[in-house]
């Protein structure tokens, strides 16, 4: 395994290779809400000179895994330094105010970017036109995600909105599959399973639209009664725009009630490491006997890990609901 990390001076122009003056590297991704993260500690040697703001890229066996911009530094009395990054979503954490209507989340993610002047990957167009979006001094990152949160409940399809590298990109998780298996006798070193209804199980969906000539709201209910006598009334109640109409408030609540209506079964796992595995992709995994089912198929990763320490790379990783 060969690993290179790249730190390039913007005022300068001097690029250092410092793979050799840092001991650890780790990178973290999460599926939703949270930019990627590159850490590392590094000696300070010869000219070595940079600042916040500047390029950073980590690279194993010439695959990069992240490419980035320092954030924040400290250093200690050794002159060792710690260094945080951070990719392109960091930079939709900046506040605006937009309405959308009749746009995609696509489409949404392109506006954003155009105004913060970002650079776009690989944008999937979605198919659905979300009616209308209004969102008022929220952050960017957090008005994405609504826009792909939208899409999710009234077409029951996952995106990821994610820095593929190159710019912001929007996949499907089937169209990131990795090729590797992680199961016993392949990579696995331990792993905890969980079964709950606790944080995102729902068997009573309703929506409630203002109507304004009644003054009251309008709401419709989608419910599903064996679960609601097997688990007790676990409901979740969310407002929506004037601009729907009660038919199209009926399939969503619909297709929000098919997404959460199910006891979720996750796992948190601990294995060597998959160069470029990150939240957001489909992995095989293969584990017979694990509580109440044999696992054989593909998870969705929800925050996955890295670490890569004294030529030796383990990652961690949790998925969505299996």
């Amino acid at each position: 395994m060969t690993t290179e990390l790249l730190i390039a001076n913007k005022t300068s122009g001097k690029i250092w290779e410092c793979s050799n003056s840092v001991s650890t590297v780790s990178w973290e991704t999460e599926r939703t809400g949270a930019p990627g993260k590159l850490t590392f500690t590094v000696i300070k040697s010869g000219d070595l000179s940079f600042t916040e703001g500047d390029i950073v890229r980590f690279s194993v066996d010439g695959q990069i895994q992240f490419y980035g911009w320092v954030f924040t530094k400290s250093k200690n009395r050794w002159g060792e330094i710690g260094v945080t990054c951070y990719d392109r979503l960091r930079y939709l954490k900046a506040n605006a105010s937009y309405g959308f209507y009749g746009q995609t989340a696509g489409q949404i993610i392109q506006q954003i970017a155009a105004d913060l002047q970002v650079d776009v990957g690989d944008v999937a167009d979605t198919g659905y036109q979300i009616p209308s979006l209004v969102e008022e001094d929220q952050s960017c990152l957090d008005i994405v995600e609504s826009a792909v949160q939208q899409t999710l409940l009234n077409t029951g399809d996952i995106y990821v909105f994610f820095d593929d590298g190159r710019g912001l990109a929007l996949r499907r998780p089937e169209d990131m599959k990795s090729n590797v298996l992680i199961g016993e006798k392949s990579l696995l070193t331990d792993y905890t399973y969980q079964t709950d209804i606790d944080k995102q199980t729902y068997n009573s969906v309703k929506l409630a639209r203002p109507n304004e000539e009644t003054g009251r709201a309008d709401v419709v209910e989608a419910r599903n009664e064996d679960s609601i006598e097997q688990w007790g009334l676990l409901q979740l109640y969310q407002t929506v725009d004037g601009d729907v109409n009660l038919a199209q408030m009926a399939a969503q609540a619909e297709v929000t009630l098919q997404y959460y209506n199910r006891r979720l079964r996750t796992l948190s796992v601990e294995s060597l490491g998959v160069p470029g595995l990150r939240a957001g992709m489909m992995v095989l995994m293969k584990v017979p006997g694990l509580g109440d089912i044999n696992l054989d198929q593909y998870v969705l990763l929800e925050k996955v890990s890295h670490t890569w320490e004294n030529d030796t790379h383990t990652m961690t990783f949790e998925t969505m609901a299996i």
